[in-house]
């Protein structure tokens, strides 16, 4: 570890930021809570937790719609959240900021809006071996509806995106490529700044699967120059069901609506409906008001601590917990990309994931065990599942610890 990595960490009090984190304080099965679940999703600080309440305390109204003090108090709130987010991935326009559920929806808008007017028989769709399965589906489901087909780039048995082969796959058929930012099974961050660049080459646009990228990395759209950017809220401290689609303001001007309804028309008759105006033509019925509200807290949480600070101590704790639990015995890593974020999975010989879980679990620690929704990865690794710890600002090496002797513990009732 580099000396100014060094020093970030040696900077960051981790004890005090464990203490805004609520649940963190909680004993499971009679032990201290060791939470390494978040790439599943975060814990929240206790300053998103009162917004959320905040927000229905004092601001509870419909946005966009009333006259009245609530209504444009929340509207208020609302688009300032909309201008952090902005902010937060540096787009160019708040305009260019889609409000949804999450990464998921963020990729079925796009696949069903600019994929269904843009995709037809004989082209192709370009994604990685990598992929969760929210970005594989979509695509699955528009292929088979337009005629087209899936093309799928290989990696290679570190984990990593052979990116020669991604290359070929960039043709005058491939009507978008849709790449993972960082790996939720493996950790792998791809090179995507340098895979956007290829496919714009041959005026290809790119979306962005940015989940697990977002919480750990500092991510700038506009420097990626991507066509598309999906992230969701509680991977990054957040509440859930609420997430993200960036998209450049001339591709979403030209797509058509993804749903029908309140707010995303500017005028309706029996004949004919106009449609409103950006970011609105996409964000049809009422919102997560109260899951914005408290996104914008979670996003003045991650930029009060530093998202390079953030990134320091966890790359710190991967760095540790590679070391510690793949020293041990019968202990097989999978996913050792050189380039890596926040994400260590393993097997076991002879144990099964699930059955590692559940003996973890048992002693307070808290992983995820099955194939992740990324069936595929298992595939080409050829096990069923793996164990993934995950880790975020408020882990420690004690807690790495406390993992390792998890492992030795699963290894003495399977002896």
């Amino acid at each position: 570890m580099s000396t100014s990595v060094a020093e970030v960490v040696a900077g960051l009090d981790v004890e005090k930021i464990r203490a805004d984190f609520p649940i963190l304080h909680n004993k499971v099965r009679g032990h201290e809570l060791v939470y390494l679940d978040n790439a599943a999703t975060t814990q929240k600080p206790q300053s998103v937790i009162d917004a959320i309440v905040g927000y229905y305390e004092s601001s509870n109204a419909n946005i966009h719609r009333g006259v009245h003090y609530l209504s444009e108090k929340a509207t208020e709130d609302f688009e300032q959240t909309r201008q952090a987010v902005q902010r937060f991935v540096n787009a160019a326009e708040a305009r260019e900021i889609i409000f949804v559920r999450g990464t998921t929806e963020a990729i079925n808008l796009v696949a069903q809006s600019f994929g269904r007017a843009n995709v037809g028989a004989g082209d192709e769709v370009v994604i990685t071996a990598m992929e969760h399965h929210s970005n594989i589906v979509p695509w699955q489901m528009l292929c088979e509806e337009k005629g087209a087909k899936l093309r799928v780039a290989p990696i290679n048995d570190r984990g990593e995106l052979i990116l020669e082969e991604y290359a070929k796959l960039l043709t005058p058929r491939t009507k978008l490529a849709a790449i993972a930012h960082v790996s939720n099974a493996l950790g792998t961050i791809n090179p995507v700044k340098k895979m956007i660049a290829m496919a714009h080459a041959q005026r290809i646009p790119v979306l962005v699967d940015g989940a697990q990228a977002v919480p750990h990395l500092a991510v700038n759209v506009r420097d990626l120059d991507c066509d598309f950017y999906a992230f969701s809220a509680h991977k990054m401290y957040g509440p859930t069901g609420i997430g993200a689609l960036y998209g450049k303001a001339a591709l979403l001007e030209a797509m058509p609506p993804y749903q029908g309804g309140g707010d995303m028309i500017s005028s309706v008759t029996f004949e004919k409906t106009t449609y409103n105006k950006l970011p609105h033509k996409f964000e049809a019925g009422t919102p997560d008001m109260g899951g914005v509200a408290g996104w914008r807290a979670a996003i003045e949480f991650m930029n009060g601590i530093g998202v390079a600070r953030i990134a320091a101590h966890e790359h710190d704790l991967l760095e540790y917990a590679t070391e510690i639990v793949g020293q041990l015995p019968g202990v097989r890593l999978i996913g050792t990309a050189k380039d890596k974020a926040s994400v260590l999975s393993f097997v076991l010989e002879e144990v099964h994931p699930h059955d590692i879980g559940t003996i973890l679990d048992q002693q307070g620690i808290a992983v995820r065990t099955g194939h992740h929704c990324a069936q595929p990865v298992m595939e080409r690794f050829h096990i069923p599942a793996t164990v993934r710890a995950s880790f975020a600002v408020y882990n420690t090496r004690a807690e790495i610890d406390a993992l390792a002797r998890g492992i030795r513990r699963v290894q003495e009732v399977f002896a």
